[in-house]
């Protein structure tokens, strides 16, 4: 397992490289001229020149990559054209906001999509089933910023039982809207996958062999079929909990929630380069990660996979 670990951390130092430059000329390619929206359309040349040049945009576009290579060598990730501040500290400072954003709604996905799934397939055929078909559609079809000024309206405005949106200085009743709009679509997608993947297991024969047994209904269902379907299962939450860390722009706009999200918006909105960078490569090193822990969720969720320098099926 070690041996494995090791060689994904070093297959992961070309990855970050080839993000940190596409992401550096995708920047460079983007209409608009930070620098003339920090100084205002009225600045003359001389001050325009004397902020390209205190930022170092002014140098050529090789020697401005291989300087922010330095930086990311030094552990920096630069600072914020507009407030100064260091990009690293308000990473750190917001990403404990979607952190709890992005675990309520994977919950609520996972149990959700899991229940609804395993009913599904267990009741194929039945008004269960197309019950669960019928969630699982509009889960995957509604827009994520129509869905969530739909229940903001439903439930804050209408209902009044839970605010519509700030953060409430980490109140439940806060995170409740926010977690369901950005899990919805999970759910859905996490329904589908486990009625696949409960129809191809109820289907074999260890569960034949296992009702000839005389098991209870739910220790067949549960512990035989719903065991061996977890890893797409597992994958599939593993993704999306990845997706989510690197923040919900729709979300977190809609509900005012403080997260990597809006700090990523607003940054593009305001041409901020070091913090689009720092975001990027933030997610991405968060994505990779969730990556790996999902390979090795396979070594103990099903005894067939064994690690030697890789994940292999015996």
């Amino acid at each position: 397992m070690l041996v494995y670990l090791f060689k994904r951390i070093l297959l992961f130092i070309p990855t970050l490289l080839g993000i940190t430059l596409i992401t550096f000329l995708l920047m460079q390619a983007l209409p608009g001229d930070p620098v003339q929206g920090m100084a205002g359309e009225r600045a003359n040349p001389e001050t325009l020149a004397r902020i390209r040049a205190e930022l170092g945009s002014d140098r050529p576009l090789p020697l401005q990559y291989l300087g922010y290579l330095r930086l990311l060598a030094q552990g920096e990730l630069g600072r914020s054209y507009y407030t100064n501040r260091r990009v690293a500290d308000d990473l750190l400072q917001k990403f404990p906001n979607t952190l709890r954003l992005a675990l309520a709604a994977v919950v609520f996905a996972s149990l959700g999509g899991i229940i609804l799934g395993v009913v599904s397939a267990v009741k194929r055929g039945t008004a269960w089933d197309r019950f669960a078909s019928i969630v699982a559609i509009g889960g995957i079809s509604l827009p994520v910023f129509w869905l969530g000024l739909t229940l903001m309206l439903v439930f804050a405005l209408y209902l009044r039982w839970v605010p519509p949106s700030g953060m409430g200085n980490g109140s439940f009743h806060h995170l409740i809207l926010p977690a369901v709009t950005l899990g919805t679509y999970s759910l859905a997608y996490i329904a589908r996958i486990t009625r696949t993947s409960m129809m191809e297991s109820l289907s074999q024969p260890y569960v034949t062999t296992a009702r000839a047994k005389g098991l209870p209904e739910m220790a067949v269902v549960l512990k035989h079929a719903l065991k061996n379907s977890l890893i797409p299962i597992v994958t599939l939450i593993g993704l999306d909990l990845g997706s989510y860390l690197n923040g919900a722009v729709l979300t977190e706009t809609i509900f005012g929630w403080d997260g990597l999200g809006r700090y990523a918006l607003d940054g593009i909105m305001k041409r901020d380069y070091p913090v689009i960078m720092g975001v990027v490569l933030f997610g991405a090193v968060v994505f990779v990660a969730m990556n790996l822990i999902v390979d090795l969720s396979y070594h103990f969720l099903d005894p067939r996979v064994r690690i030697k320098g890789g994940l292999q099926r015996s």
